[in-house]
């Protein structure tokens, strides 16, 4: 039998859950130059969960301020 959706949302709930909070806890306050660090590890996060969710095209992209995550997941031509 085939999960619908909702049944695989409902199996991950806990995980999902546990990995906001793993977000969360990050300080990556962007106005605080003391946190830039920290502001990095959360784009590393980020990049990495969007890796876990089968986006094949991930990149994290140095700015002259913070780092931008991007994911491409190209699922046709229109």
């Amino acid at each position: 039998m085939v999960a619908t959706w909702e049944q695989r949302l409902a199996e991950r709930d806990d995980a999902d859950f546990g990995h906001l909070l793993d977000f969360l806890r990050i300080p990556s306050v962007s106005t605080d130059p003391d946190h830039r660090q920290d502001v990095a590890a959360a784009a590393a996060l980020v990049a990495d969960r969007l890796r876990e969710a089968g986006v094949p095209e991930v990149e994290i992209h140095p700015t002259a301020g913070h780092p931008v995550v991007r994911g491409d997941w190209q699922v046709g031509s229109d």
